[in-house]
């Protein structure tokens, strides 16, 4: 992390790097799972969706085998398809077993817990108001775990005010694991408050990774005048990280690659944090301490509010 000489008229840059930050336990699990069906089937090894949603790590998967589809019916009859780490429809799994696949499910574990907790609320009774965001892969995957008509989603305080059910009903809620801690804070208060007896889960369903990374932007982010968070614009937590940094009052911008950033926005800047979101590789993080080096004196400052641990097994076809 040297950088070069610092330039006369251009003052040292401090760069809080926030940590907790990048890859957790289920994209680990996720792209291990790929790399080893590569190895025991060899290429190719399909994979439905991007396995984690940071082109980076889909391209270097490519590179080694990996074929990424939209749909199941992409892949070829005899072909092994590993399913994205974001869950699938139990629809997607049925059919590829319907059709002799060798299927391998790269589900975060975090994920399958919201799954069967679905499956639970439907089976008491009740009724799932499901927070979370309109077309996610996550939602499509719950969605998928329950009939039709059993779930509802919320995206919003005002969506919580326009649900058509009676204060007294059976209903319960559940999250999508990528959430805002603070957004989704205020509307599980909204819907208490509309529903007295709502059932919930135990323990939140927005992962510990989600809440880590996010606990660690607003640490740095109050003594930052710039923020940059290193995902892609369909990774959720990512985005939610970039919230959290312009809530705590910083510029804050998310970018894939040090290529894309732009040194206007250094003008003025004393001070700046850099974060990674949950599916983006420590590589890409070095590589833009390694730009901004380029341009400015680097001085950087690892601020530490968590340390994980996790680690989650793999899948019984590819366990040693």
């Amino acid at each position: 992390m040297n950088a070069p000489f610092q330039q006369p008229g251009n003052p040292a840059l401090r760069l809080l790097l926030a940590a907790p930050r990048g890859f957790c336990a289920g994209v680990d699990r996720a792209i291990e799972i790929v790399e080893r069906a590569l190895t025991r089937y060899g290429a190719p090894v399909y994979v439905r969706h991007e396995i984690v949603h940071n082109r980076f790590v889909v391209d270097g998967l490519r590179d080694k085998g990996a074929i990424f589809v939209e749909e199941l019916d992409e892949v070829p009859d005899g072909a092994p398809v590993v399913f994205s780490a974001h869950g699938v429809p139990k629809s997607v799994p049925a059919n590829a077993t319907e059709r002799g696949l060798d299927w391998l499910d790269a589900t975060c574990p975090l994920v399958s817990k919201v799954h069967r907790q679905a499956e639970r609320q439907i089976e008491a009774g009740r009724h799932i108001l499901f927070i979370g965001h309109r077309g996610h892969p996550e939602v499509i995957g719950t969605f998928g775990q329950v009939p039709v008509g059993t779930i509802t989603l919320v995206e919003t305080l005002e969506d919580v005010a326009t649900l058509d059910f009676p204060a007294d009903a059976p209903v319960a809620f559940l999250t999508q694991t990528t959430l805002s801690v603070d957004d989704t804070a205020e509307i599980v208060t909204a819907l208490r408050e509309r529903f007295p007896a709502i059932a919930g889960p135990k323990a939140e369903d927005i992962c510990y990774a989600t809440s880590n990374r996010q606990a660690a932007v607003k640490a740095i982010a109050e003594e930052c005048q710039l923020v940059l968070v290193i995902g892609a614009p369909n990774s959720s937590n990512s985005l939610r990280l970039v919230e959290v940094a312009q809530r705590c009052g910083a510029t804050a911008h998310l970018i894939q690659r040090g290529s894309e950033i732009d040194e206007a926005w250094f003008a003025g800047v004393e001070t700046m944090g850099l974060t990674a979101g949950a599916s983006a590789p420590e590589t890409l993080v070095q590589e833009v301490i390694d730009r901004i080096g380029e341009f400015r004196t680097v001085a950087v400052e690892q601020v530490v509010t968590a340390e994980e641990k996790i680690v989650f097994k793999l899948p019984r076809q590819l366990a040693d």
